[in-house]
């Protein structure tokens, strides 16, 4: 074979290797049209709103290739349904393109719950709708702060701020009405354990407002509450009353105050929020 190139005259070599490219350039142009599909074109079927199994089977009929590009969640749509597909609907492209789709998730992702006490219904529903979870029941219970997030509540429990949950919850609030109609005698806390009169306080509708510590306190659920504002009677020693809503500010110690401190005047089975 070598023999038969180096006995030949060199310029016909080149001559002959000049033809053979010629040829092969030719018979690529001619066989381009075959390769790309030149010519062949088809609209692009609308498949947006139908499900993936449905769009799948439309747009393989029209001799397009179907490719899932990414998935969104989206709270008022069936899982699996098109959201948007690339090219866009009746787009004329060649034949055996892919067309690339964006569905709804099949199952909702997670986010953290926030901490929404303290915001007001207002701010607290808009955070809800940024994060994709909605807003459940709302209840209410005596406390200054008028419409204020008291507590959040997932399924009935309050659930923590930094939990995991899917996006298209419901979240429920318990929300302040502002300070009450309903009056009654100062209760006496003094002599109480922190925690106790707190949730007794929060039984009645009331709150507690400063709380100050002794140097000897490090447990300030167990510690002692020896001084109260407002008191149960006034300089006068008439009984002072108190609205739901309203708040209470303690002193604490780490022991039990002498008993002579908590007031004479107060039977211990006595009900601290009946009427005079």
């Amino acid at each position: 074979m070598f023999k038969f190139i180096t006995h030949r005259p060199l310029w016909v070599n080149i001559i002959a290797g000049l033809v053979l490219a010629l040829a092969f350039f030719f018979f690529f142009l001619l066989s381009l049209d075959w390769i790309t599909g030149h010519g062949k074109s088809a609209s692009v079927p609308s498949v947006n709103g139908k499900s993936y199994e449905e769009a799948n089977k439309i747009l393989r009929k029209a001799g397009f290739d179907v490719e899932i590009q990414d998935s969104i969640y989206a709270d008022t749509l069936k899982p699996m349904m098109v959201m948007k597909q690339i090219p866009e609907a009746d787009e004329v492209v060649k034949t055996n393109r892919t067309v690339y789709l964006i569905v709804s998730r099949a199952v909702p992702p997670f986010v953290e719950m926030p901490n929404l006490k303290g915001y007001s219904l207002r701010n607290a529903t808009m955070i809800l709708k940024n994060l994709d979870l909605k807003l459940g029941d709302t209840t209410f219970r005596p406390d200054f702060a008028k419409n204020a997030v008291l507590e959040q509540l997932y399924n009935g429990a309050e659930i923590k701020p930094g939990t995991q949950i899917r996006k298209g919850s419901l979240i429920s609030f318990v929300l302040g009405d502002g300070v009450g109609n309903r009056e009654f005698a100062v209760p006496v806390i003094v002599g109480m354990k922190f925690g106790n009169a707190k949730a007794m306080l929060e039984e009645a509708g009331l709150g507690i407002g400063a709380v100050v510590t002794d140097e000897n306190v490090s447990d300030t659920i167990n510690a002692y509450i020896y001084w109260q504002n407002p008191p149960r009677f006034d300089d006068e020693k008439r009984l002072l009353r108190i609205r739901s809503g309203q708040l209470m500010d303690v002193k604490l110690q780490a022991d039990k105050p002498a008993k002579d401190s908590v007031g004479s005047s107060e039977s211990k089975d006595a009900n601290l929020f009946q009427l005079p």
